[in-house]
């Protein structure tokens, strides 16, 4: 016992002392990552509480109120062409029963007049009258400076190439960001593309939170730009699973809640450049707790309502400013100390950095 304790604890105590000051200090040991967009309000599927669903009536209106992402999943056609949609198969979206992959584009259906708000269970878009599903070329055309990430969910080369063409053709492979939950899809994204940012996949994920709990992050080189994760406090309240017993267990959403909403670590991912994202929220309390927990953007579905929330309790009044990060955190910083105060207004605020 006496030899463990001199031979291990000194080293282990150390080793402990380092990886805490260099989880706080990044800077030493790396340089801040630097990406083309800095984006605190994202809209997920455009914004699909307040129009049709991943329409360019949605997308439109997204940026529009201030959103200064388009999140959104692609799927390829019979024919060839990258349209934007987050099923592959239609029937929820249209009440067709086919994948996209068997229509050609003229042919597609056309979205339900109503659609419910996956995350906010219960609710459906307030109004929209595009129903027509969006070609990913035409959001390019349309929003040629917005950043927009792609999740990619099928193991397609072709789609995955498809959308690089896009993206290189439209001069945006700065802003445009490689998304996927499956590490193998993502390996092929970026060995199709490996000039576009990228997120963390869920393996990836993982493997992040594994080196953070044992103190080997700090000393880790990180290559994605952005980690993009549920704010697990929504589960079983504003989104209700469907395909997932053991996300419906309490237990199981609270322990999710311990483990991966941390703030030293987001910190720690912010202070080397490394952008959070935490989604859906669709209330004010959680868009709170969100930026609460040190996260540099939040993603909803309803993007009147995020950025009336940020232009209210965070000092961003001006729609066209250039707020740095760094202003944006003492914005964030002054908002932690506000009063829980949560109006319904509207606003229309922006914040983008510039590429080195």
């Amino acid at each position: 016992m006496s030899v463990f304790l001199y031979s291990v604890l000194p080293p282990l105590g150390l080793y402990t002392l380092i990886s805490r000051y260099l989880l706080k200090n990044p800077h030493y040991l790396h340089w801040k990552k630097k990406t083309a967009f800095y984006c605190t309000q994202i809209s997920h599927r455009g914004g699909s509480g307040e129009k049709i669903e991943n329409t360019m009536e949605a997308f439109t209106n997204a940026v529009e109120q201030g959103s200064q992402m388009l999140e959104m999943d692609c799927h390829l056609t019979k024919d060839g062409h990258v349209v934007v949609s987050h099923d592959e198969n239609l029937e929820r979206q249209t009440g067709v029963d086919k994948d996209i992959s068997s229509f050609n584009l003229e042919d597609l259906p056309l979205y339900k007049e109503k659609l419910e708000v996956t995350f906010d269970a219960g609710h459906e878009n307030k109004s929209g009258t595009d129903r027509k599903i969006a070609l990913l070329e035409d959001v390019f055309r349309k929003f040629p400076k917005t950043p927009v990430s792609i999740e990619i969910k099928e193991d397609n080369p072709q789609l995955m190439r498809e959308v690089s063409t896009l993206v290189k053709r439209y001069d945006r492979e700065g802003i445009t960001l490689w998304a996927s939950e499956d590490a193998k899809i993502m390996n092929k994204c970026r060995s199709i593309n490996g000039s576009m940012p990228y997120s963390f996949s869920k393996q990836r994920g993982i493997l992040l939170l594994l080196l953070y709990y044992t103190g080997l992050l700090p000393f880790v080189p990180v290559g994605e730009s952005v980690l993009q994760f549920y704010l697990p406090r929504i589960i079983n309240r504003t989104y209700k699973p469907e395909n997932s017993e053991i996300l419906k267990k309490n237990w199981v959403v609270s322990l999710i809640d311990k483990t991966t909403m941390r703030k030293n670590l987001f910190k720690h991912l912010s202070d080397r450049g490394i952008q959070v994202h935490l989604f859906v929220c669709n209330k004010n309390e959680d868009i709170k707790a969100a930026f609460d927990l040190g996260a540099t953007g939040v993603m909803t579905d309803y993007p009147t309502l995020l950025s009336t929330y940020v232009k209210t309790h965070m000092g961003v009044d001006d729609p066209n400013s250039s707020n740095t990060p760094e202003q944006l955190l003492l914005g964030q910083q002054k908002h932690q100390r506000l009063e829980q105060t949560l109006p319904d207004q509207r606003g229309n605020p922006c914040v983008q950095t510039e590429q080195d």
